[in-house]
């Protein structure tokens, strides 16, 4: 079976996106290594004109959500651009999203790993020197926050309810970065669980939550959990 790559390119400036040359350079690369493992990208490359300082990655984030999706490995050009953020390596790390770099193909997830670990580190210095300073604050007889709110937060987490509903929670917000492929189906006239199990297997755009191939009741279980009905009834055709 074709592994499946999604690209994902980025520039920091306008002018070098306007110009191209900048996305040109990241393109010919990525399709270069994609073609010399075989690599198909599925989609339409998601590409990014941000200032490095920026932690927002709207494209970024779409660009993992597909991958995810679809079970396939993220492909950038050049991992030294981007191991500066701190933000990109914790959400690439964090999204659990197979990945390579172009310019350093051998340096995937545990490269980004060590990335992360890093960065990590500095993070959780900013946080720890945030919560001395905190308690300096506290020391000097100035209240803070909500008393209640750990209290709160403590009984939320007790027993087996709060592990059922992590696992839900996960299931949905799954489920939500699905929404928009299906609805897409539906608006194209592919209504019936059959036809969107069909549709969905042909396409490779999602892989299903535990692996397999798409059927009509795994469909059926996906538009129960984002309240949207069948409006094709049967387990028939493709409308």
């Amino acid at each position: 079976m074709t592994e499946k790559a999604v690209a994902y390119y980025r520039v920091s400036t306008a002018r070098q996106g306007a110009s191209g040359l900048g996305l040109e350079a990241q393109r010919t690369a990525v399709e270069a290594l994609c073609a010399q493992r075989g690599w198909q990208l599925i989609a339409p490359p998601f590409q990014e004109i941000e200032s490095g300082k920026r932690d927002d990655r709207p494209e970024l984030a779409k660009a993992l959500r597909r991958a995810k999706l679809a079970g396939a490995v993220l492909v950038i050009a050049k991992l030294d651009r981007l191991s500066r953020n701190a933000k990109f390596l914790i959400d690439l790390q964090e999204s659990h999203v197979r990945f390579v770099a172009a310019d350093m193909p051998d340096a995937n997830e545990l490269t980004v790993g060590i990335m992360a670990l890093v960065a990590r580190q500095e993070r959780d210095a900013i946080s720890r020197r945030t919560k001395e300073a905190l308690a300096a604050a506290k020391a000097r007889g100035q209240r803070l926050g909500n008393p209640n709110g750990a209290a709160a937060i403590l009984r939320a987490g007790k027993g087996n309810g709060a592990a059922i509903e992590r696992v839900r929670a996960n299931a949905t917000a799954w489920a939500e970065d699905a929404r928009q492929d299906i609805e897409e189906l539906q608006a194209q006239g592919i209504t019936s669980l059959a036809g969107i199990a069909l549709a969905l297997n042909e396409s490779g755009a999602i892989k299903p939550r535990r692996g397999g191939r798409w059927h009509a009741s795994s469909v059926r279980n996906l538009l129960a959990r984002l309240g949207l009905s069948d409006p094709g009834g049967a387990l028939g055709g493709r409308s």
